[in-house]
Parts: structure tokens; C-alpha cells; sequence
């Protein structure tokens, strides 16, 4: 079967939903509006029967973003071990500082990775030549969902701990 020319026009389309499928969380709250405003002292709190915080959770979607965008521009690339490389040990940051370096971390390594993203063209949907055939379109939905996920987690623990409005 021949391969047809991609129309650039749903290629753009394509590129721009994933965009903001990966930055906005469209239907329900954005990551970066689940992590605002969260209190330091409560980062390590871990409500009765639960077995993350809201610090483990937010490590834990910096650990594996920084994953699928290296795995995404490094054919080298090598993952952590699972699942203990994937989440933090502590259950809170030992600083205002460290919490503020995963919040930026997150957010600069979700730029990048848009960055790939809108430079990709029609490459967006072709199986990298590594891995098992992953593409950058595919990767971007993991990613998306991964933190969409955890997103919704984060909001649970925050309700429990009386400081989502």
C-alpha cells in the first residue's frame, strides 16, 4: 500500500490539541492547577490508607515526564529501574527549595517536550527507530494521561487535606 501525503493543515490540528492536551488538561483541572498554592507543611502528609503524599506524587510525575522526554530525543536513553527509580522515598521535600525545583523541573522539561512537539511535522506520527514502536504522538499521549492521572490524585489528597477550594 502506498503511504498518501499528510495534510499539514491536520498536522498542525493535531500538533495544537496535543499542545493543549499536554499543558491545559481541557476537561478537568490542569496539572499546574492542582500543584498551585499547596501548603509546604502539608507537601509529606499522607491521609489515613494512602500510600503517597502530595510531594510523592509530584516527584513521581517529574520522574517520569523527564522519562518520555528523554526517551522521546535519546535513542540511548536509560529509564530507571521500576518502580523504585519512579518515586521518591521520602514523603515530603527537605526544603521550600527542593519543592520549588520539581514544580520548575516539570514545567521546563513539559516545555521542551513541546517544544518537540511543534517541531515535529510529520514525523509526529512515526515509530522511532529505537523502543518498540513508540512515536513522539504516542509518547505524547502517555504523557498526558500519566499526568492527568496523577493530576486527579493530587486533587483527591488535597480535598482530604481541606485545601482545595
Amino acid at each position: 500500500m502506498k503511504a498518501k501525503k499528510t495534510d499539514p493543515l491536520m498536522i498542525s490540528a493535531i500538533i495544537q490539541d496535543l499542545i493543549d492536551l499536554v499543558e491545559k488538561g481541557n476537561a478537568h483541572a490542569s496539572l499546574d492547577h492542582a500543584l498551585e498554592d499547596m501548603p509546604f507543611s502539608l507537601l509529606g502528609e499522607r491521609p489515613e490508607n494512602l500510600p503517597y503524599s502530595v510531594w510523592q506524587l509530584a516527584d513521581h510525575i517529574r520522574i517520569a515526564q523527564w522519562d518520555i522526554l528523554e526517551f522521546c530525543r535519546d535513542a540511548k536513553h536509560l529509564s530507571p529501574k521500576w518502580p523504585d527509580g519512579y518515586w521518591p522515598k521520602e514523603t515530603a521535600p527537605e526544603s521550600p527549595g527542593d519543592w520549588q525545583k520539581c514544580i520548575n523541573t516539570i514545567k521546563t522539561d513539559r516545555k521542551t517536550f513541546i517544544e518537540l512537539i511543534k517541531n515535529a511535522g510529520d514525523a509526529l506520527v512515526i515509530p522511532f527507530e529505537y523502543g518498540s514502536g513508540q512515536s513522539l504522538f504516542k509518547e505524547a499521549l502517555v504523557l498526558a494521561d500519566h499526568n492527568s492521572y496523577h493530576s486527579g490524585e493530587i486533587i483527591i489528597l488535597r480535598r482530604l487535606l481541606k485545601v482545595w477550594n
